[in-house]
Parts: C-alpha cells; sequence; structure tokens
C-alpha cells in the first residue's frame, strides 16, 4: 500500500478517538478511560516495535529526561485534560479544538526549542487561536471550560511534540510504546484509587480497542507512511484527523451540525494549512552526530554507504554523521534543531 491510503487511514482512525471516547465516558472516568486507551495504544504499537527492533546504545540522561517529560505531559496528563474537555462538550466542537496542538507545537518549538517560524506559519498560528475562539462563543460557559481543558491538553502535546522530536536514541515507534505503557498504567492506577474500577467488561474491551486502533495502529500506520512518502505529505494528509472526528461525531453520534463549527472548521483548515507548509532556507552547519532514524540516501544528509541499497529506500538503523554545511529550505526536523536567535 502506498504512502497516502497508509496517511489517510491512521487519520480517520485518530480522529475516530474523540466521539468514540464521548461514548465510553458513560461508563468510565476520564482517569481511568485515559488509561485503557494508552494500554491498548501500547497493545497496537507493539507489534511494530518487536518485529523491528534492534540493538542500540544506552539512552543518555538528556534523552532519558525528554522521554520522562512526554510520558508525563503528553501521556498523562494531556489526555486526562482532553476527556474532561470532552465530557462538557460535544465531541464534534472537542475534535476541532485538537488543531490547537499544531500551533501550540509550533509555538513551543520556537519560544523554547530554537525552531523558526516564518510569516505564513504565524498567521497559520494566529488562524488557530481565531478559530479556537469562535468556536466555544455560542456554547456558553460549558464550552468555554471545555475550550480551555482541550487548549491546555494542547499545549501539553506540543511540548511532548518538541521533546519526541529531539529523542535521537529510540525509533518513533519505541518512544511511543513506552510512552502509551507508562502513561496507561499511570492513569489507570491513579483512576481506580479515586474510585473503583465498575465498568461493564464490554466498556472495557471497548476501551482497549479503541485505544489500539485509534493510538497504536494510527501510529504505525502514520510511521509507515511517512516513510513512503515523506514526512511532510504524511503530515499534510494527518492534519485532517480533527476533521474527520468532527464528521464521525455528526454522522455516528448524531450530534447536529452548528454554524459556529462549520465557521471554526474554516478557519482551522487555513490555519493548519499555513503551518503544515511552512519552510524557511539558510545557510547551516551540522555537527557530528550518531543516531537512528528511519532515513534515505538521497536526502543530502546521509552519506554513508550501502553498496546494495538504491538511494531512494528507506529503511533505519544506527548511523553517523559528519560535520557538514549547507543550504536548503528544511524544517526542525532531526538534523535541523539548531538556533534562529539572531535571523
Amino acid at each position: 500500500m502506498s504512502g497516502f491510503p497508509l496517511a489517510l487511514a491512521s487519520a480517520v482512525l485518530f480522529g475516530a478517538a474523540t466521539p468514540a471516547a464521548k461514548m465510553l465516558l458513560a461508563d468510565l472516568t476520564a482517569f481511568q478511560l485515559a488509561g485503557l486507551l494508552y494500554l491498548g495504544g501500547a497493545v497496537g504499537i507493539a507489534p511494530r516495535v518487536l518485529w523491528r527492533r534492534e540493538r542500540r546504545p544506552p539512552l543518555d540522561g538528556i534523552t532519558r529526561t525528554r522521554l520522562g517529560g512526554a510520558v508525563i505531559l503528553g501521556g498523562v496528563v494531556a489526555p486526562v485534560l482532553l476527556l474532561f474537555g470532552l465530557r462538557v462538550a460535544p465531541a464534534g466542537s472537542v475534535s476541532l479544538l485538537l488543531n490547537f496542538e499544531v500551533a501550540a507545537t509550533a509555538v513551543i518549538g520556537v519560544l523554547l526549542f530554537g525552531e523558526a517560524l516564518g510569516a505564513p506559519g504565524w498567521l497559520g498560528v494566529g488562524g488557530v487561536i481565531v478559530a479556537g475562539t469562535v468556536l466555544p462563543s455560542g456554547s456558553g460557559w460549558p464550552g468555554v471550560v471545555s475550550a480551555m481543558l482541550v487548549g491546555a491538553a494542547c499545549i501539553c502535546w506540543g511540548f511532548d511534540n518538541n521533546f519526541t522530536a529531539l529523542i535521537d536514541g529510540m525509533s518513533p515507534s519505541e518512544t511511543t510504546l513506552w510512552k502509551t505503557a507508562i502513561a496507561g498504567m499511570t492513569n489507570l492506577v491513579m483512576g481506580a484509587v479515586l474510585e473503583p474500577l465498575r465498568a461493564p467488561l464490554p466498556a472495557i474491551a471497548a476501551a482497549l480497542g479503541v485505544g489500539a486502533l485509534s493510538y497504536g495502529a494510527s501510529i504505525a500506520l502514520y510511521i509507515s507512511a511517512a516513510h513512503q512518502a515523506g514526512t511532510i505529505r504524511a503530515q499534510s494528509v494527518f492534519a485532517a484527523a480533527p476533521f474527520f472526528g468532527a464528521v464521525v461525531s455528526w454522522v455516528a453520534l448524531r450530534e447536529p451540525v452548528e454554524s459556529m463549527q462549520l465557521l471554526a472548521g474554516g478557519i482551522f483548515v487555513a490555519g493548519v494549512v499555513l503551518l503544515t507548509f511552512d519552510r524557511h532556507s539558510h545557510a547551516h552547519a551540522h555537527g557530528p552526530l550518531s543516531h537512528v532514524h528511519s532515513h534515505r540516501h538521497d536526502d543530502g544528509h546521509h552519506a554513508h554507504a550501502h553498496p546494495d541499497l538504491p538511494a531512494s529506500a528507506r529503511h533505519t538503523h544506527w548511523h553517523d554523521h559528519a560535520p557538514t554545511e549547507h543550504a536548503h529550505p528544511h524544517v526542525a526536523d532531526l538534523h535541523h534543531r539548531h538556533g534562529h536567535g539572531s535571523r
């Protein structure tokens, strides 16, 4: 299967998690459901990790700290905040509000992680903020409270995204497995302590299944899509996940389609497109670097030799980079984490 259908399937599965969680909240508390969803995600991503497991050096202290930050903020805190917001607002509105994550990731990257954002990117951030303000305006205080909770969750995921982007000693699948397993168990234990788990077995099984599909299989599909179609194309398709979630909420849950949702949705689309395709170009230097990730040899950054492998073939292994300097359009990925304070 080519990259586009894989990215599309990933977006549909991920987007469907919000309306599915809305139904499951009838039987589970926010902590219990967050725990089960992430444990299900661990089950869903585990086969990919075990299948592609490779030997690697032990993680250093900085990488362990970044992984810990991703687990706490992105795995433990963020899903609970989202589910509390989902309790008091329609799933369609909450799905659309998840577009905040793209803007939060970009702004946090600029302010704290040395990333750069051009004029189109800042316009995109502004559009997302405007849409997030418009969306709850017709829903009274419940809508405002929900927007604040979902916004806080997206800020946590923004930190999570920036932390995980700097983890270069583990594959994305392995990082996801650690995060979902640890965070899922943490929230499930906290949920059981705060309130006994009385949900029927079908509801528990459904929560695990949703997690396996929407947080496990979805991430595995996204990684495969990025390997085949490239990160930019895969991300541009995956960015549609919140909109799929809104459509599923309107169709499957039969929630009414509100005029403010349509207005905000249109603004969200414009903002996310501007953010997704924001690029910049300048001369920059790469220092010596050793790490593991999926790569190909026609991208200007991977010059080590594989005599029997075409330059366009993606593969994953531990490899070294020699110092180099060049100029080309780029985003803040594993190879471009230089600062932009003077630009």
